[in-house]
């Protein structure tokens, strides 16, 4: 897609985004320690305002729409490149349609992975780590089978010019290319290419690129390879799951992200330029190019095919993953935005049978499939209109960030580096040194990139159009989330007539139940977690719902109360890294219902917060004491082990059998 718009020399931008993409990166981890559910959405509204967040969250679904689409598809061109190599190779008097045949590929992937979410499957850790794996070994092989081509073919040794070629597009034969969108000749200066330094950039041997035409041409280039830098994104929506130490991880995770794409896309950039020769890669192999990489290397043909095959099926599992990434992005931040009120709460109403919010999946599912049958498989085309929702979303994360630097002065678990002390103030140089190199880079995109500005203003100013729309309906009918407050997570309700490690799925050799009956409680799940390896021990959060004497069974489901607590005990536990089993226990009696379970589960402790309402901690402890002492039965010797924990007090007393 770069070197379509800027030529040979597109693997040094891409190397430039590369190096810059771990600033941007550095953008997200801090506010993901802010944040825990954050993302470009909660963070611009923090700092910024509904309006900017609603226009932030409208780029961003754009990205994602189009995340899905483009890595369908190109997977779809990775299968039928080798597939039609094959049929070459055995003289086959056919091939199969490339812009067709990856579109159904794509639409195939979008649709399994949608059911799959549907359904509540997600891909797990090890398949992940397999793929990873997989892609390790590929890349090794392909770097070195490079290396070894170069050593023997001394004609291929030469670095490509660094210089961006921004002339009018032509296709093999020398005829201007015809930009399916705008219907005029493709020119990489887009509108600016009619103007007085339009007619220069258009003749890069006439430019002086350390005037500031050149430097301009720089910029631009460098705005068309920001596409290279996406998936920031994620990250936010990864962090809430990441394990203990929570920060100590994430930028581990980060840092492997950036080592993989600086030596894949950039290494393997070069190597596409300097080995595939010019006609085949612009041409046959302009979608499909690491598998024209494959075919262009030294060694028997049978050899090549092989190392093709290996290429297309380690490419398929990683752009597969990519297209189900882009539906859980996309569900993830359209429910973050539902969550807040924006949208009506009918989009967050779970699946009567999996529980998951099949209704905004439904919505991305349209979306996507809508976007492959428009672009018929073209990945040029999705890709420069993709660039539109990848750096704006960038600008409008580095602005909010920026502005919270002062909004919200003081130390941070991690910031991005170059910070200025004056005085009592610290200056985000970096901060905002970032910042102005996306806003540049999104400034030029918007004239120089049509495709995008025009596909990607219509669908952001749409989307906003129906977010502020779908707000001010849901205000005026009384649902103000400024005033009831952000929505309480969904959950699926598993019933059960009593407790048991089989049933909740206990696995470690300690138990321990935490007991929670308000969010004033929930300093005592904090500090617990924040001590115990998760490896070692299940925690189990006790919910006691009162059900008043002699009355009736509970109406089964959740009350609004009851989705309240466990959204603030999921939202502790994503923030501190470690998972917990939440349970709601209808009964009269709170002591005696953590007393039952603990039995019946093998709990070894019991953890609660002081309660002023039941006179201090020697009344809670006497209060449970007695009813685990109620519930003992015959030849029983487990002790348990009672803890007060919170507001600056840790008393523990150990209950024996017979106390």
């Amino acid at each position: 897609i770069v070197e379509a718009q800027i030529g040979k020399a597109a693997p040094w931008f891409i190397l430039a985004v590369m190096l810059f993409s771990y600033a941007v990166r550095s953008v997200y981890i801090e506010s993901c320690t802010m944040f825990v559910r954050g993302g470009v959405y909660r963070v611009v509204k923090e700092a910024l305002g509904g309006i900017p967040a609603k226009l932030s969250v409208s780029a961003l679904l754009f990205d994602y729409v189009l995340t899905g689409p483009i890595s369908g598809v190109s997977a779809g061109q990775y299968l039928i490149g080798l597939s039609n190599e094959l049929l070459h190779h055995f003289r086959a008097r056919f091939v199969i349609p490339q812009g067709w045949g990856s579109a159904a590929i794509a639409a195939a992937i979008t649709v399994y992975f949608w059911r799959a979410n549907v359904r509540g499957l997600r891909e797990s850790t090890d398949k992940a780590l397999k793929i990873m794996a997989a892609t390790t070994v590929m890349g090794v092989i392909m770097i070195a089978w490079c290396g070894v081509t170069l050593a023997v073919r001394p004609a291929d040794r030469h670095l490509p010019a660094a210089a961006p070629d921004l002339s009018k597009k032509v296709d093999a034969e020398g005829n201007p290319k015809i930009n399916e969108v705008t219907g005029h000749q493709e020119d990489p200066l887009g509108w600016l290419g009619n103007t007085s330094v339009g007619a220069t950039l258009h003749d890069p041997s006439k430019v002086e690129w350390l005037s500031v035409v050149g430097a301009l041409g720089v910029l631009i280039a460098f705005g068309h390879s920001v596409l290279a830098m996406s998936g920031e994104e994620t990250l936010a929506q990864v962090y809430r799951e990441v394990e203990s130490p929570k920060l100590a991880n994430f930028k581990k995770a980060a840092f492997v992200v950036f080592i993989y794409s600086l030596v894949l896309t950039a290494l393997i950039s070069f190597f596409a330029v300097m080995i595939i020769p010019d006609g085949p890669r612009t041409g046959e192999f302009k979608d499909n190019l690491i598998g024209g990489l494959a075919m262009s290397v030294v060694g028997p043909r049978w050899a090549r095919l092989a190392l093709h095959a290996l290429v297309v099926g380690v490419g398929f599992l990683i752009l597969s993953g990519a297209a189900n990434t882009a539906i859980v992005g996309s569900n993830s931040v359209l429910g973050r935005v539902a969550e807040d009120g924006v949208l009506p709460e009918w989009f967050l109403k779970p699946h009567p049978e999996y529980g998951t919010s099949s209704r905004t999946l439904n919505l991305i599912l349209g979306l996507q499939l809508f976007t492959i049958a428009v672009s018929h498989g073209d990945v040029i085309l999705l890709g420069e209109a993709y660039a539109f929702g990848v750096v704006w979303s960038f600008v409008f994360m580095t602005l909010a960030m920026l502005v919270l630097r002062f909004r919200r002065p003081g130390d941070r678990p991690f910031m991005v580096p170059g910070n200025i002390k004056v005085g009592n103030v610290r200056v985000p140089v970096g901060l905002a040194l970032i910042f102005l190199a996306l806003i540049a880079a999104a400034t030029a995109n918007l004239f120089t990139k049509q495709v995008a500005t025009v596909t990607g203003g219509i669908f952001a100013v749409v989307l906003f159009a129906i977010l502020v729309g779908s707000e001010r309906y849901l205000k005026s009918k009384g649902e103000d989330p400024e005033k009831t407050g952000q929505r309480p997570d969904e959950f699926e309700v598993e019933e059960a007539d009593e407790f048991s490690p089989e049933a909740l799925k206990l696995t470690k050799p300690g138990r321990t139940l935490i007991g929670i009956r308000s969010e004033h409680s929930l300093e005592a799940l904090k500090l617990y977690l924040g001590e115990i390896d998760p490896e070692k021990t299940d925690v189990v959060v006790v919910i006691a719902d009162l059900v008043p004497h002699r009355a009736s069974t509970p109406m089964p489901g959740l009350s609004h109360g009851d989705q309240k607590l466990l959204s603030a005990v999921v939202k502790v536990a994503e923030e501190v890294g470690k998972p917990v089993i939440p349970i709601v226990v209808p009964t009269e009696d709170p002591f005696e219902a953590l007393a039952r379970i603990a039995r019946s589960i093998g709990a070894g402790e019991v953890i609660m917060g002081p309660s002023r309402r039941h006179g201090g901690g020697d009344r809670q402890f006497e209060r449970i004491a007695r009813s685990w002492e109620f519930e003992r039965k015959d030849g029983e010797t487990k002790p348990l082990t009672v803890r007060i924990l919170g507001e600056g007090r840790d008393d523990r007393r150990t209950l024996g059998a017979g106390n």
